[in-house]
């Protein structure tokens, strides 16, 4: 064999083929119809939304198997309310796979987060971690608080998918879903590397009640009749919310008369 034989045999490229046939061999050998059942479909009881950290790989930290979990993955487990990869993925996985449980996956030692948390630049990413500086305004009081520095970090990736949790029940998809019969759960999880383990943080979405003239499906209809009322040329710009109360409040009135 040649020197350009042997290296060529063995190019990272060709290593990982062969990991694959040995893989293959060791399903087919614990059930011989296994690729053909996974052919078949998936019917994923998960949704699990991480970091793309090489670290973290989502189902060995999970121990679940093909066919199992949906993933979407990108830099500090984000959900970004007008990431169409996010958002197409999320319909996917909940309208047609009809997930149960979502969740966000953040964990400790995130280089996105502690990029984030510091002032240098780095590029195109600086946009994107823009969102977990968000997380660091909304909870700044807390977070500048914790003086030890890792403390500081480790939290601040505890208080980004408490958020990203959050985000996910603003979507229309979401909310939509929470109204079934049979709802979907969503889930703040946090993975530490150095020992393997992952803790639930339990995040409340509740606390969204109280915003719901904000983010609920009602201030969507809202918006829906405002702007059909200015098609009709009723209004020339959208009322404030005390005008359009009143306006409502007469026309129930009105209703109830005639």
């Amino acid at each position: 064999m040649s020197a350009s034989d042997s290296t060529a045999s063995s190019s990272p490229m060709n290593e990982i083929l062969e990991n694959n046939r040995k893989w293959v061999g060791e399903k087919k050998a614990a059930d011989p119809e296994y690729f053909h059942k996974m052919a078949k479909g998936q019917k994923p009881r998960y949704l699990f939304i991480g970091c793309s950290d090489s670290r973290v790989p989502a189902s060995a930290i999970t121990g679940t198997g093909p066919g199992e979990m949906f993933v979407h993955r990108n830099i500090a487990n984000l959900v970004v309310n007008s990431d169409m990869n996010l958002l197409s993925v999320l319909q996917y996985a909940v309208e047609v796979l009809e997930v149960k449980d979502i969740m966000v996956v953040g964990h400790y030692g995130c280089g996105g987060v502690a990029a984030a948390a510091g002032s240098k630049q780095y590029g195109l990413i600086d946009n994107w971690l823009t969102h977990i500086k968000d997380v660091v305004r909304l909870h700044e009081k807390e977070f500048m608080s914790i003086t030890d520095e890792e403390q500081q970090l480790r939290r601040l990736v505890e208080l980004n998918v408490i958020e990203q949790v959050r985000n996910l029940a603003k979507t229309n998809i979401i909310q939509n879903a929470l109204q079934r019969s049979n709802p979907l759960h969503l889930h703040g999880l946090v993975y530490d590397i150095h020992d393997g383990l992952l803790h639930d943080l339990k995040v409340e979405t509740d606390t969204l009640n109280d915003f719901k003239h904000i983010y609920g499906v009602e201030a969507v209809e809202h918006a829906a009749k405002v702007a059909e009322k200015i098609q009709e040329g009723k209004v020339t710009t959208p009322p404030d919310d005390a005008e359009q109360h009143k306006a409502d409040k007469e026309e129930s009135v009105l209703s109830k008369v005639s």
